[in-house]
């Protein structure tokens, strides 16, 4: 449900962050692959949401 996607979307942003974070300002290697993986989720998620969107808008 588009509820869910969304809110998917935010929990891997705000893992984004504090691994971005951790990499960024405390040099953790490992920070910057779980960085990078929430990012490819991210971009997965918005796919999906689009497409979500434009499904709704078109049975309106």
């Amino acid at each position: 449900m588009s509820c869910t996607t969304h809110h998917s979307i935010e929990e891997q942003y705000e893992i984004y962050l504090k691994e971005q974070e951790a990499f960024e300002t405390k040099g953790v290697k490992a920070a910057a692959t779980r960085a990078r993986k929430a990012l490819g989720e991210i971009g997965k998620l918005t796919k999906e949401r689009r497409k979500e969107i434009q499904e709704k808008k078109n049975s309106m």
